[in-house]
């Protein structure tokens, strides 16, 4: 009796709001997910992924690396960053390269440094359409 008071006073819902919310709440729902599929795909899959075979410490300014890059596509550019640090943790030595793809998969680099490095860190390398390191 209460809801006959109610409509009679504001007036009854029509049927057509009830499912035109429902149907704008499922698009929506499905744009989102679809968005979220789409992220999740793209940070999962990028351009240039990166790992640090090895490195050797050759002499006070030098420190050798081998870094395996893997490059989705042929026409790929990406740029690549080394750190060198030293044994109080401070930055000794960087190198920023472009890996060639005349040598494959496998780039040996050599990082200057001012001082003897301890370590070396691949930041990682990136494209054009990465905005991070990976």
């Amino acid at each position: 009796m209460s809801s006959d008071v109610l409509a009679e006073r504001y007036g009854a819902p029509t049927p057509w709001r009830r499912r035109a919310a429902l149907v704008g709440c499922v698009v929506l729902g499905v744009v989102f997910l679809g968005w979220l599929a789409w992220t999740a795909w793209s940070h999962a899959t990028p351009e240039a992924t990166s790992e640090l075979e090895r490195f050797e410490i050759v002499d006070e300014h030098t420190v050798d690396a081998v870094v395996v890059v893997k490059l989705r596509d042929d026409d790929v550019e990406a740029t690549c960053l080394l750190r060198a640090f030293a044994e109080d943790h401070t930055t000794v030595g960087e190198l920023e390269f472009v890996p060639d793809p005349a040598l494959g998969d496998r780039q040996e680099q050599s990082v200057r440094t001012d001082r003897r490095a301890t370590a070396l860190e691949l930041v990682g390398c990136r494209t054009a359409e990465q905005s991070r390191y990976s």
